[in-house]
């Protein structure tokens, strides 16, 4: 009894003493990996319509990306490209390439619920704001710390605060919230669906819901993950960007 009393007394401490920016860092290696191959299905709800595109893509950590989508037919062959903090899309109908520019950052990326700003601003939570455990909740079951982030000063962000849920037992992302600078919630998305992928632990389905246009949505359903894989240096390049299939 002793022993267990210790060890529980052990593993409290230890939790205790991490701070919220390892905890989100956990996080989001978790979903990610070093590298990343995958093939992801993507629904787009809204009371007039459902849109739904199958993708393709490649991850190297948080600094580059390649999305292909496969289909519809007549979105087939259209690519997303990000480097760092720039974007490109190419339009396979038009044979284009447009760059994105920082006015369009907040735009729709591929008519969805997540921005262009969702792809390039991940890799900036540490750098952008400060981050605190403030406090333990349960959700769905599973024991999360609550990780509020507000920005730092001067930080080139777009959200007033965000709050981040993870989970205590595995650092799964559980529900992140966004705010503007009015503290008014525009956003969330729910990772939801547990799954094991090629050995990995991973939320099959991460679903953002938008505030401001009430019954809409934009499910991300996670077909297949591949992590720590080599990819070819080619992948993230603009020679592949413009090919065609």
């Amino acid at each position: 009894m002793k022993k267990l009393l210790f060890l529980l007394a052990f593993m409290i401490t230890n939790l205790a003493a991490q701070t919220a920016e390892e905890i989100l860092k956990r996080a989001e290696d978790a979903v990610k990996g070093e590298t990343a191959y995958g093939i992801i299905r993507m629904t787009i709800k809204t009371p007039e319509f459902t849109r739904t595109l199958e993708m393709e893509s490649w991850w190297q950590g948080n600094e580059k990306a390649l999305i292909i989508t496969k289909s519809p037919k007549k979105e087939a062959g259209n690519k997303t490209l990000k480097i760092g903090n720039e974007i490109w899309s190419y339009l396979r109908n038009t044979e284009t390439t447009i760059k994105i520019p920082p006015s369009m950052m907040l735009q729709s990326w591929n008519g969805s619920d997540f921005t262009n700003d969702d792809l390039v601003r991940e890799s900036n939570l540490n750098r952008d704001y400060d981050q605190s455990i403030i406090a333990e909740e349960e959700i769905n079951g599973m024991m999360t710390w609550k990780i509020e982030l507000k920005p730092k000063p001067d930080a080139p962000v777009v959200w007033g605060k965000i709050y981040y849920w993870v989970r205590m037992d595995d650092y799964l992302p559980s529900v992140v919230q966004y705010y503007d600078e009015k503290e008014n919630l525009i956003r969330y998305l729910v990772y939801s669906d547990v799954k094991k992928f090629h050995g990995r632990l991973l939320p099959s389905k991460w679903t953002m819901y938008n505030k401001a246009k009430e019954g809409r949505y934009t499910a991300m359903e996670v077909v297949d993950m591949k992590f720590d894989i080599k990819i070819p240096p080619r992948i993230f390049s603009f020679q592949e960007l413009e090919r065609g299939n």
